[in-house]
């Protein structure tokens, strides 16, 4: 993914290929490449979630060690 990229970056960028494909915009010539970028732009957006979770979760537990407990 390139620099500078976020979670808001990607997630527009998904949605306009998602729409793209669905009004039938986008030619079957290059419709492998916005498959093939939209799998990239996904994957990305998960793991974003999955750090901002893991650190939210960390910062929880150590503000509350009952919650850790559980």
């Amino acid at each position: 993914m390139e620099e500078g990229m976020t979670y808001e970056k990607a997630y527009n960028e998904l949605e306009q290929i998602t729409k793209e494909i669905e009004n039938e915009i986008i030619t079957v010539d290059v419709l492998a490449d916005k498959v093939k970028r939209a799998s990239e732009l996904v994957e990305f957006c998960r793991e974003k979630l999955r750090s901002a979770e893991l650190e939210i979760n960390k910062i929880i537990s150590n503000r509350d060690p009952q919650i850790s407990a559980q």
